[in-house]
């Protein structure tokens, strides 16, 4: 008997809009080539590589051991978790925070956009999206079916917003504004006067504003919290995780917060979506939260060195940067001779067997630069660089 034809399935317009993840794309090539036998030195993917604290890996073993653990946990997460974000952010930033109303853990902060978004932005509202900036801010607009007013941030003005151009904009439309101090993918920190008028701005116009801070304490002896400035809790969302500060990244744990009933709202959708956090992982976290100054330190001066030959780096490809940028990466200008940041990397991954991430990954004003991960360790970095030296890529430079 013949079957029936079967009707083409489609999937829904809010898939449509968005494409694959850049990194989830470019890593299956990476994965290709070292199949083949290519030696391929990843300085793209800010994932640290180095373990979390003795004590925060011992605490997991530990508690997963015990049989009383294994069961869902609180939406809100443990108790002992929201006061250590509150410990945390008291200690490091001068800010209080209520850890019964004003903080909500998440499966890592990725997951705080999506909530974010769903909870307040309907179809059609606008949100403000830097360029450059995190891919995500984007795609997940775009599966809420928002509309994307980008703002731009320019080396000329220190990657900083600029309050001129964005009081320009249809701002009765707008909704949600993201924002990522220090910054991720330049390392410029946001100076006092921007987030002074980032809160003033948001306030005046009933713009939420939701600061991404995972980067504050790396290569920066100066971690600042947008919470920090008086009235910002009344408009202000700022999110935070331990994956780069604290070497947790596959352990997902991060956290937001804001004013009581901006928690309830977000909490609203999370707990529809997602359940709690394994209990000894909190427990971890809470570990991890707790680390001493010596900690960080140690963490911070493999960085440096690595950063070294970050910039050596970017001096052999003729590349110019801001000594003073910050988090976990190096951004840099590419020479002018060159088409764009995509044609260099290209160069690297398939001539000298580098992969370092081009700029127009994180939109239209980073397509002239490009951006050198420091999570590789010093040998494999040092290597990239005799490779830049010495590789035929000095050709066409």
């Amino acid at each position: 008997m013949q079957s029936s034809k079967c009707k083409k399935i489609e999937p829904a317009k809010r898939v449509q809009g968005v494409s694959e993840y850049y990194f989830s794309k470019k890593l299956r090539e990476v994965a290709y080539l070292r199949e083949k036998g290519c030696d391929v030195i990843s300085l793209g993917i800010g994932g640290p590589d180095r373990p979390p604290h003795v004590n925060v890996i011992e605490t997991l073993c530990q508690q997963s051991h015990r049989a009383d653990t294994h069961s869902y946990q609180p939406y809100v997460g443990i108790p002992e978790l929201r006061k250590a974000f509150s410990e945390w952010y008291a200690k490091s930033y001068g800010v209080a925070l209520d850890p019964k109303t004003e903080i909500q853990p998440l499966i890592g902060s990725k997951e705080g956009i999506l909530h974010t978004t769903l909870a307040f932005v309907n179809k059609g509202d606008g949100v403000l999206v830097p360029n450059p900036g995190y891919p995500t801010y984007s795609s997940v607009s775009r599966l809420a079916e928002a509309e994307i007013f980008t703002y731009d941030l320019l080396e000329e003005n220190g990657w900083q917003p600029d309050f001129e151009a964005l009081e320009k904009l249809p701002l009765e439309r707008i909704k949600l504004m993201w924002v990522n101090y220090p910054n991720m993918p330049t390392g410029a920190r946001a100076t006092a006067e921007t987030m002074r008028r980032l809160v003033d701005f948001g306030r005046r116009h009933g713009i939420v504003i939701c600061n991404d801070n995972p980067y504050s304490f790396i290569l920066n002896d100066q971690p600042e919290s947008l919470l920090k400035i008086e009235g910002a809790k009344d408009i202000c969302i700022e999110m935070n995780s331990l994956s780069k500060s604290h070497n947790m990244a596959g352990w997902r744990v991060g956290m937001l917060a804001s004013n009581p009933q901006f928690i309830e709202w977000i909490l609203r959708v999370k707990s529809n979506i997602d359940s709690g956090m394994f209990r000894p992982v909190q427990l971890a976290a809470v570990e991890a939260l707790g680390a001493d100054e010596e900690w960080y330190a140690e963490l911070n001066s493999e960085y440096a060195d690595r950063r070294k030959i970050a910039e050596q780096i970017m001096t052999a490809l003729g590349c110019s940067f801001d000594s003073d940028q910050v988090g976990l990466f190096l951004w840099g200008r590419i020479p002018d001779g060159m088409r764009d940041a995509e044609q260099l990397t290209d160069l690297l991954l398939y001539e000298e067997n580098i992969f370092i991430t081009p700029g127009m990954v994180f939109g239209s004003n980073g397509n002239r630069y490009i951006r050198i991960s420091l999570c590789a360790t010093r040998e494999r970095m040092r290597e990239a660089l005799h490779r830049v030296q010495n590789g035929a890529i000095q050709s066409v430079l």
